[in-house]
């Protein structure tokens, strides 16, 4: 499967399997860490993983909306880009690849970082951690980055690394759903792409709003999916950015992506 067919793949898959993975509250396979839910910033990355990553990714901060984060993304000059996705030897890669929400997100809380500063943040559905990553540049006390793929969990660790961070707390269970903890902030970008992941999603913010008044960014770069969603109904836009080319050829011809405040007010200004 050529690099088309691999992005393709990507782009599509996030409707059907791992939707249904975030459901089931399944993971995608891993090694070492096949059993563990929560990781301590200690946790250090398991050699094999470590070199499998090094080798089949590529570090690059340019082609998207954060020059500042540095990041080990799948790209075109990967020669797994260009092999069969069968191949691969762990779960689908979906946090290889920097997608437009989570873009808007990491660049709204770098030009804005007093809306973390002294907060605790919840990056739920990380992928490759560069919103987490920009909340610690930014300030924020605290930090959890939440993703089911343990192979996610070890890239964001190599992805600190690359940014000179001290690797933040990730867990790797499903808590949408579950019982709602202290954050302050909830971001997540790119997780409207299913139904019943968007009406799960819709009923378990809305408790944390009402129970902790947490605050809650959603990015999205305007996907079917999320628009026709009732959800949409009571956000308010915060901030839009034009995606750089090379980000719009790689999601379908998107244009820009969006920061939206799940609030019955805004309250997210600029600093």
């Amino acid at each position: 499967m050529a690099c088309h067919g691999w992005k393709q793949f990507l782009f599509l898959g996030r409707q059907n399997p791992f939707a249904r993975d975030w459901r089931s509250r399944k993971g995608s396979p891993s090694l070492g860490w096949k059993r563990c839910c929560h990781w301590s910033a200690g946790r250090s990355v398991d050699p094999e993983v470590r070199a499998f990553l090094e080798e089949n990714t590529e570090v690059t901060s340019s082609g998207n909306l954060t020059p500042e984060i540095r990041l080990r993304l799948l790209t075109p000059r990967c020669r797994f880009w260009h092999e069969k996705l069968d191949l691969w030897p762990y779960g689908d890669p979906f946090w290889a690849i920097y997608w437009p929400g989570g873009q808007a997100l990491s660049r709204y809380i770098l030009d804005n970082p007093c809306v973390v500063k002294g907060r605790s943040v919840l990056d739920l559905g990380s992928g490759c951690g560069a919103t987490a990553i920009a909340a610690v540049m930014s300030g924020a006390s605290q930090v959890l980055a939440n993703d089911i793929d343990p192979i996610a969990g070890m890239a964001m660790i190599l992805n600190c690394e690359l940014n000179h961070l001290n690797p933040f707390p990730i867990t790797i269970k499903n808590i949408i759903n579950s019982e709602v903890g202290n954050w302050d902030l909830i971001f997540l970008g790119d997780m409207f792409y299913d139904e019943q992941l968007a009406d799960d999603l819709h009923h378990w913010l809305r408790k944390c709003i009402r129970v902790r008044q947490t605050k809650v960014l959603i990015g999205d770069p305007g996907r079917h999916e999320f628009l026709r969603h009732r959800i949409h109904s009571q956000l308010h836009k915060v901030v839009e950015y034009s995606l750089p080319e090379s980000t719009r050829q790689e999601n379908n011809g998107l244009t820009s992506s969006i920061v939206w405040s799940y609030q019955p007010s805004d309250s997210f200004k600029s600093c």
